[in-house]
């Protein structure tokens, strides 16, 4: 039976982020909050846990599974030929809604789906699932949704989605935001906004004044 957690009480947060923890190392799904709306999560190298993570979602390979980290540092071992703009965006939106496409390093053993050799990753902007990254390392994230269903803004509407199909959740109160992240393309030479969710083009442009936008 799925456990769930006010992150909002301490004794209850300080209980409910060592459960977490300790699912995630066994395997298990957890539901976490995060800036943007609530992510259901795993061990992002844990190929069975990424599996049961789709089959939660009812999600097929197709669409693989984003990682979020806990700090720009862990990028240095899981992405490759990452230039010099994409750190920019790195500097200037992390921790952030930005969700950056970048080559992985190939000696990685981790399956997220089919992902063609790239991996979607992100740092969240919020301390409980900050906490939770930096005690277990990258977690394979998705949105706590049905597939085809809103991606929900608080605790309940990802339990009522999902329930004993997760082991943990971690009720943060309502997500500041209930917009996705941005996604933009860093694999070659010019940044490609795929996605424009909580930071438009005109934002990323600041940074990015070459930003192409994906038709």
């Amino acid at each position: 039976m799925a456990r769930r957690y006010d992150t909002n009480d301490a004794t209850d947060r300080a209980t409910g982020l060592r459960e977490a923890a300790s699912a995630i190392r066994r395997g298990e799904l957890v539901v976490l909050p995060t800036d943007t709306v609530y992510g259901i999560g795993a061990d992002a190298f844990t190929s069975e846990a990424v599996a049961d993570l789709l089959e939660a979602k009812g999600r097929g390979r197709s669409m693989p599974t984003p990682v979020l980290i806990g700090s720009p540092n862990t990028l240095h071992g899981l992405v490759t030929d990452f230039s010099e703009m994409a750190w920019e965006l790195v500097d200037a939106f992390w921790p952030g809604a930005l969700t950056l496409v970048a080559k992985h390093q190939p000696s990685l053993q981790w399956d997220l789906g089919d992902t063609r050799g790239t991996v979607a990753v992100r740092m969240p902007l919020h301390p409980v699932a900050i906490e939770l990254l930096t005690e277990v390392g990258p977690m394979a994230v998705s949105s706590a949704n049905l597939t085809g269903h809103p991606a929900p803004e608080n605790c309940d509407a990802a339990e009522a989605m999902l329930g004993d199909s997760v082991s943990v959740y971690l009720d943060g109160g309502p997500t500041p935001g209930n917009e996705p992240s941005s996604i933009v393309d860093v694999t070659g030479k010019v940044p490609v906004l795929l996605r424009a969710g909580a930071l438009s083009a005109e934002e990323l442009r600041k940074v990015v004044p070459d930003l192409e936008v994906a038709n």
